[in-house]
């Protein structure tokens, strides 16, 4: 199962892929997790989801640890699959919040925030399949751990 998980070749389209989901995401994680780059923290964070979108707070706080740790296991390329399967995941939910918003994102900032399209959302689930579909690719964790297996 394991041998599954990380099987990768040495790609290069899966490497900028999986570099382009963990520098992409990481930004976006910090802010739901830490409160960095304006973001509101755990907590807050934790409060928004469950409170005004009505996640269960379990799969809210699970959301917020993927969102943290995914880019770092994708910037590694150690299970990258995983990684961008959870991201995934978070895009899948966020869709549900964001399609009756449309399709364009904010790009001028003259919509309140939160009514942003979903235009970033189906960017980030293609990137997440390049991974999900080729595995980490060259320069990564997974790679070297198949080429030490006998």
């Amino acid at each position: 199962m394991l041998q599954k998980l990380i099987a990768t070749r040495p790609d290069a389209g899966a490497l900028i892929a999986r570099l382009t989901l963990g520098l992409i995401m990481f930004p976006h994680g910090a802010q739901h997790a830490l409160g960095w780059f304006g973001g509101y923290g755990f907590n807050g964070t934790l409060g928004w989801m469950t409170k005004t979108l009505g996640f269960p707070a379990p799969l809210a706080a699970l959301a917020i640890v993927v969102e943290l740790l995914a880019p770092f296991a994708l910037a590694l390329g150690f299970v990258g699959r995983l990684g961008a399967l959870g991201i995934s995941g978070l895009m899948l939910g966020a869709l549900s919040t964001h399609v009756p918003n449309g399709f364009f994102m904010n790009w001028f900032g003259s919509l309140p925030a939160g009514s942003e399209g979903f235009e970033y959302h189906l960017l980030v689930l293609s990137l997440a399949a390049v991974v999900i579909i080729k595995g980490s690719g060259s320069f990564s964790l997974d790679r070297g751990l198949v080429r030490s297996q006998p």
